[in-house]
């Protein structure tokens, strides 16, 4: 007597392994796409419990402004730094800056607002970059319906000084909600959030800024993808903004290419405002890998 037939339908049965095979994929690939150079919009997945990301890099502007100073040149920023530490499966700790900032000075406005505590007098000058500290938090994980979510704190630090014209001597804040979905070959992300930025000519005044970035990731290959975002801050205050705190935003536009654990990235940008830089380029690579284990 033959057994009874199993009413299996195998062309669907290997489509299900097939999309878990792929979904699989992706959220392994998730932790690589916690930090997105060259982009700066911040992806909600964290790069997982006792991993480290380095990035570094260096990045090329054409006309740099700097309102507070008055000094407008092309900037050197090299190298541009980056170190993320998975704390536990949902959050990560991040720590961005870099070394040697040097703008080559092509223009001075002697009637910015601190163009007299500007001590370079020669044809540049040079400073460390601002560091950035943040937290970030994976708040509800992405599946075929709903997006990623998570949230992000993070603080400037005041490191470059406004005696090199390159730094503003203030402390800002941002608080960003972030977004991503996978929709097929395409990751797109979303960031939105606040921004107290502290005015850089009387420290008892703030401005409180509009921040938001939109990115896509295309991936061509196993190894290379194409990628792009629009980000920056939108000033909310009536009338005119303080000086260092005005509405920016930069449009890039690049790629980048994975060779076993190393992500080689270069991109070119864009200004969106008068006062961004006309036109740049970054490169760079970042590095994930094991560190420790959580308990």
């Amino acid at each position: 007597m033959r057994a009874p037939r199993l009413n299996v339908d195998y062309e669907e049965l290997m489509r299900r392994r097939l999309l878990c095979t792929v979904l699989a994929l992706f959220a392994s690939a998730g932790s690589a796409r916690a930090q997105q150079r060259p982009l700066v919009t911040e992806d909600p997945e964290p790069i997982g419990a006792g991993r480290v990301l380095l990035e570094g890099g260096l990045d090329l502007a054409h006309d740099q402004q700097y309102p507070v100073s008055g000094l407008k040149g092309n900037l050197l920023r090299v190298p541009t730094i980056g170190i993320s530490v998975g704390v536990s499966s949902i959050a990560e700790v991040q720590i961005d800056g870099g070394f040697y900032d040097r703008l080559n000075i092509t223009d001075r406005n002697l009637k910015a607002p601190l163009a007299s505590e500007v001590t370079a007098a020669g044809a540049s000058t040079h400073d460390v970059s601002d560091v950035v500290v943040a937290t970030k938090i994976r708040v509800v994980s992405e599946t075929m319906g709903r997006p990623a979510l998570g949230i992000r704190f993070a603080t400037k630090l005041p490191n470059a000084s406004n005696e090199s014209g390159l730094g503003l001597d203030t402390t800002d804040f941002y608080a960003t909600i972030l977004g991503a979905k996978t929709v097929q070959s395409i990751r797109v992300v979303g960031n939105i959030g606040v921004g107290i930025l502290a005015d850089p000519t009387q420290g008892h005044r703030q401005n409180d800024v509009l921040a938001y970035g939109l990115s896509f990731a295309r991936a061509m290959t196993q190894q290379a993808e194409l990628v792009g975002e629009l980000n920056g801050r939108v000033s909310t205050r009536g009338g005119d903004p303080f000086p260092g705190t005005e509405s920016r935003g930069l449009l890039k536009l690049g790629g980048r290419y994975t060779y076993g654990p190393i992500r080689f990235d270069a991109g070119v940008f864009f200004g969106m405002t008068t006062i961004d830089p006309t036109v740049g380029f970054s490169t760079g690579f970042t590095y994930v890998f094991n560190a420790f284990t959580m308990p």
